[in-house]
């Protein structure tokens, strides 16, 4: 990062707790990865797509979707979909507690929540410590990135632009634009 790099902040949201996290020139942001809990596995984003993480809250259904986004929520103003992550690697479904909470995203200028089971940490993760995804089936890219290692902990690195599907992408224009 340069010298005149501006510190970036990431909020936490909740109804209990605010955590802000602070990341500067010490810190190469395209290391640090958010981790996240879906049932016994741990998941990472990179931290510079993420803009805010809330509790969970009233998410309102809209028809015409793909199964995996639960919907829409109005977080200050601002019509933004929410995908169940859970759905979306067709894993079971889990009553939403205490602990769950949505990630926002900016995925090319685009917000997007992810709902998931529980925020973990922010994890540095240099190149050098993230294996490549194992080769399972056809050859098609998929969501993972790699696998992340930090000491004893690893976590499945997500390719947040092919985790964000274009249809959620073209949802949320969609709504942007009825809302201007």
């Amino acid at each position: 990062m340069s010298s005149n790099a501006k510190p970036s902040t990431y909020r936490h949201v909740d109804e209990n707790e605010e955590l802000n996290l602070v990341f500067n020139d010490e810190n190469d942001i395209n290391d640090m990865y958010l981790t996240f809990g879906l049932g016994e596995e741990e998941y990472g984003i990179g931290i510079n797509f993420v803009t805010e993480i809330v509790g969970m809250q009233r998410v309102m259904e809209v028809p015409d979707v793909p199964p995996f986004i639960k919907g829409v929520i109005n977080l200050r103003g601002k019509v933004i979909p929410v995908m169940d992550v859970r759905k979306r690697f067709h894993m079971p479904e889990e009553v939403y507690n205490e602990r769950t909470v949505i990630i926002v995203l900016d995925v090319n200028g685009v917000l997007i929540g992810l709902i998931v089971d529980n925020v973990s940490e922010v994890m540095e993760i240099s190149s050098d410590q993230i294996d490549q995804p194992p080769q399972i089936g056809s050859n098609q890219e998929g969501v993972i990135l790699g696998l992340g290692k930090q000491g004893h902990k690893v976590a499945i690195l997500l390719n947040v632009q092919r985790l964000v599907s274009e249809q959620v992408i073209d949802l949320q224009s969609s709504f942007s634009t009825k809302a201007e």
